[in-house]
């Protein structure tokens, strides 16, 4: 009896996650001429690491340099800023926002740009606790760690939808071709 009413559990638990729309996510789908690339971050930092990471986890080629048939992305602007949202009757500060703004820039293999600087504004709002000053910074390193991969997969998905849209408009441009 025991073990139909734990089977019957998970069919109705794997039912419920397949009903709700959980997809588990797929590695970016990147053209040929983006199969190598140049990653260029200024400030280097947990971005550059989770950005390459992930590329190679798509298995794109990370190179050391720039050259031809090596696509660059470009990274100047990559920073954190932390904002005021409200202060006690007291005159202390009880909600922050942690704010990331990243600047990328991308072009192909061929020198091209596929995608033009873009820039890119994530938040996330905490409260602070003046009584647990330790606590708050773990916090505000937690959320920074999940804004970067927050970006990471932002900058993944524009990369990839650039790549199809280029796809489809090199496809457009070879049948209107006699």
């Amino acid at each position: 009896m025991s073990r139909l009413v734990k089977l019957s559990f998970l069919l109705g638990l794997a039912g419920l996650l397949a009903g709700c729309g959980f997809h588990l996510r797929q590695s970016v789908a990147l053209p040929a001429s983006m199969q190598r690339i140049h990653l260029t971050v200024n400030n280097g930092g947990d971005l550059q690491r989770s950005l390459a990471r992930a590329l190679r986890n798509a298995g794109i080629t990370i190179e050391d340099a720039s050259g031809p048939g090596i696509a660059e992305l470009a990274v100047p602007v990559a920073s954190f800023n932390t904002q005021t949202l409200s202060i006690s009757g007291g005159a202390r500060v009880t909600e922050y926002s942690v704010q990331y703004t990243v600047k990328f820039s991308v072009a192909d293999a061929n020198g091209q740009s596929l995608l033009p600087e873009q820039t890119v504004r994530m938040s996330r709002d905490y409260s602070y606790d003046a009584t647990n000053a330790v606590g708050n910074d773990a916090q505000v390193e937690e959320i920074q760690r999940s804004l970067i991969d927050d970006m990471v997969q932002s900058i993944l998905f524009r990369l990839q939808a650039a790549a199809r849209h280029a796809d489809a408009a090199s496809a457009a441009g070879a049948a209107g071709t006699p």
